[in-house]
């Protein structure tokens, strides 16, 4: 005779599988993406902050200097030893530098 299992352990096993499924996809989305050489070349003068942030992900710091001046901003994304610094001028990429190698 084969022996069902209380519906209340199916319901919280199936509560505790959502709930690790719910925390991978939110450290999913939490973790940046990986600044590479190939990524950083693909920045050109001109790109917008949303469309460099979809290559780059988010910046590790920005600082605006009064926008009512100069309206600009600089993104600097760092990983280990790796730094990258792009500047914006009026939301538009204006300069980019990098630390990264070959």
């Amino acid at each position: 005779m084969i022996r069902m299992r209380p519906m209340t352990t199916v319901f919280r096993t199936a509560s505790r599988l959502m709930l690790v499924l719910m925390l991978v996809l939110m450290l999913d989305s939490c973790i940046g993406k990986r600044i590479t050489k190939a990524n950083v070349d693909q920045v050109t003068e001109g790109m917008s902050k949303k469309q460099v942030e979809s290559i780059l992900g988010q910046p590790t710091s920005s600082k605006t200097e009064d926008p009512t001046i100069i309206r600009q901003t600089t993104y600097v994304y760092r990983q280990g030893k790796d730094t990258v610094t792009i500047v914006f001028k009026d939301d538009k990429v204006q300069s980019k530098d990098s630390t990264i190698s070959d």
